[in-house]
């Protein structure tokens, strides 16, 4: 399903593990409840999207377009979120477990009642961000945009700032920096190189793949 456009169409409740969705259009399409586990979405058109439900635990959505898009309940563990554009996206209730927000784009986004767990929230936020009842353990540093100079929060002040926003988040020490990770665009057959996040602590993830889900 690479770079088809699927505008509007409605692909709830399909069984789309796994599958190849890198540059396809689906803005405004509706996948309440889609398995999309383990999909490759790199670069993948979502603006709009009603996602409510969906499985994306471990898919890749490097670059994906998430504007106003809608993810309320969704299980994003793991999920890699690389260069996303959130912008006015709804996240209510998601689960965000270990989910890496590297350079993404969050201004505006509602991440009301979601969970985090170790989660890198190397983001772009500002004052129209959501974030109450956000719950769990974070990675920073983010970027604050909007009135005044932009600047960066990290440590104590991204979790003074997140909680004094309705938030109870634990904000940890940086992760160890970045290494390499060659991708294989599985479309085209390039390699590309990106920074990649190691993980944090030892995975408590369950190895089976009902588990994981």
């Amino acid at each position: 399903m690479a770079e088809l456009d699927l505008s509007h169409a409605d692909l709830s409740g399909l069984d789309l593990a796994v599958g190849l969705l890198t540059g396809t259009v689906l803005r405004g399409a509706r996948l309440v409840g889609t398995d999309l586990y383990r999909a490759h979405m790199e670069g993948a058109v979502l603006e709009g999207a009603d996602l409510s439900r969906a499985c994306l635990t471990k898919a890749i959505l490097d670059e994906a377009d998430l504007r106003g898009a809608v993810l309320v309940a969704a299980s994003l563990g793991s999920a890699e979120l690389y260069g996303v554009d959130a912008r006015a996206a709804s996240f209510r209730g998601a689960r965000l477990n270990d989910a890496s927000f590297l350079d993404a784009r969050l201004e505006g986004a509602d991440l009301t009642g979601a969970s985090v767990r170790e989660t890198s929230l190397k983001a772009v936020l500002d004052d129209r961000t959501r974030v109450e009842g956000l719950t769990g353990t974070v990675f920073g540093p983010a970027r604050l945009e909007g009135s005044g100079p932009p600047h960066e929060l990290a440590g104590p002040a991204l979790e003074k700032w997140l909680n004094s926003r309705g938030a109870a988040v634990q904000v940890l020490g940086s992760r160890p920096a970045p290494r390499t990770d060659a991708r294989t665009d599985r479309a085209s057959g390039n390699v590309h190189n990106r920074p990649y996040p190691p993980a944090g602590t030892p995975s408590t993830t369950p190895t089976s793949t009902s588990s994981a889900r």
